[in-house]
């Protein structure tokens, strides 16, 4: 099903606006039914082919952002939120290689994950399915259209996509090229949908009233998205409501690897889930590791906040205040504390983290060992930035979120994490006893 979009300015009736999230969701839950027993290939020619109509547009792809980008600035965006909504030429290449990466994936459907035999004879297998209707609610950020696009249809799953008004036309481009895709695969159009109004009451929709369509919903933006997705939502969510994410420079850290680790983690995209917001250092290498670093960041432009130790470098260090320690902020700015040691780090990120991504540098195995089982986030990583934290550097050729959740996916959120998985029994006439 594809729906014509109605303008974004102007909000709906709610008697139309209901009637058309309700033939979305209709025609979500018919195409997961048949993408739920879609053969490999077709699914792969689909999203090759949309690889290829992705790059054979990439001039139509690029007008249509640059029409959205200016509309945003015009209307005050700015900083991240205007980073996240560019779309470069790099930008359209990356989300084409994506979609064949995910293309030339194993098929998980269908996998057996686990089989045993019962003492009766019954014979019982662990099989992965598909979660069925998958509700994607996103800001700005248009190659989400793609990555969830192409990730819920490997998965065997319909997607209903919500962007935000502020990228419209370039999710409207983006979704045409996934249109040819299912067409020339034979796959329903109805596959992938972008919800066609960006009325602001289809997102209170979607959270309250498609229960019976959608299985699962994917919020992707602020913190106010995702809060408002977390208390509103009607079905389970998968996603995570901040990024602050921590580097701990250890006293048998590298300087010269502590510093290009840190300046990287930080400040590559400020605007990433993955950027780092809080960096610790160790008391035992302040004296030798804590100015270079500091000073590094400040040179490359990045605003720092720290505590009394850290004050001392330079005068235009501001104090760090309680809310700092809390602080995700998608921006060129730091938290630095000085800690005694990797027990200090660990209880530190405990206390202020949001459980996404931690990195600690050093060059002592053991204590690298220590931070990586104690730190109980979504990832860690052990000399390395913050900023691998997404899905195409882990070999999922892309990833719809990063979730902070303990239950059913945490992590990048990829293929296999956008299944379930059910139990085929087979006997040969057991019957219960009393």
């Amino acid at each position: 099903m594809t729906t014509e979009v109605i303008n974004a300015e102007d909000s709906v009736p709610e008697q139309s606006l209901a009637e058309l999230m309700q033939a979305t969701g209709r025609a979500a839950v018919a195409a997961a039914q048949v993408l739920a027993h879609a053969p490999s290939r077709q699914k792969a020619q689909a999203l090759r082919v949309a690889a290829a109509a992705i790059r054979k547009r990439r001039s139509e792809l690029v007008i249509a952002n640059q029409r959205d980008t200016e509309t945003a600035s015009r209307k005050g965006l700015r900083g991240a939120l205007l980073d996240r909504l560019k779309l470069t030429e790099e930008g359209i290449e990356t989300m084409a290689l994506g979609l064949e990466t995910i293309a030339a994936f194993p098929d998980p459907i269908g996998t057996v994950l686990a089989e045993w035999t019962r003492p009766n004879g019954l014979r019982i297998q662990r099989v992965r399915v598909p979660l069925g209707v998958v509700g994607m609610i996103y800001e700005s950020r248009p190659n989400v259209t793609a990555d969830a696009g192409a990730l819920c249809l490997k998965a065997g799953n319909a997607v209903i996509l919500r962007g935000g008004s502020e990228s419209q036309h370039s999710n409207q481009a983006i979704h045409a090229c996934l249109l040819d895709g299912l067409n020339a695969a034979g796959l329903p159009s109805s596959s992938i949908q972008l919800v066609g109004t960006t009325d602001r009451a289809a997102v209170g929709y979607m959270l309250a009233n498609m229960s019976a369509f959608i299985d699962v919903l994917v919020p992707r933006g602020g913190p106010s998205l995702v809060a408002r997705v977390l208390q509103e939502a009607r079905v389970p969510v998968i996603g995570h409501l901040e990024g602050n994410c921590h580097v701990y420079v250890d006293r048998d850290a590298d300087l010269e690897m502590a510093r290009s680790i840190v300046l990287n983690a930080k400040l590559r995209r400020t605007g990433v889930c993955g950027a780092a917001e809080t960096l610790l250092v160790d008391r035992a290498c302040a004296g030798t590791h804590l100015e270079p670093i500091v000073t590094a960041l400040m040179q490359a432009g990045c605003e720092v906040r720290g505590d009394a130790p850290v004050q001392k470098i330079d005068p235009r260090i501001r104090a760090a205040t309680e809310e700092d320690w809390f602080m995700e902020y998608l921006d060129a700015i730091i938290a630095v504390k000085v800690v005694d040691g990797v027990e200090a780090a660990v209880a530190h990120i405990h206390k202020y983290g949001s459980a996404h991504t931690e990195s600690i540098v050093t060059g002592n195995q053991q204590t690298a060992d220590r931070f990586l089982a104690l730190v109980d986030s979504a990832i860690v990583l052990h000399n390395a930035s913050t900023q691998f934290a997404d899905g195409g550097e882990f070999g999922m050729g892309a990833e719809i979120g990063i979730s902070t959740d303990k239950f059913h996916a945490r992590g990048p959120v990829g293929v296999e994490q956008l299944t379930s998985y059910k139990y085929v029994v087979r006997g040969d006439g057991q019957v219960r006893r009393p």
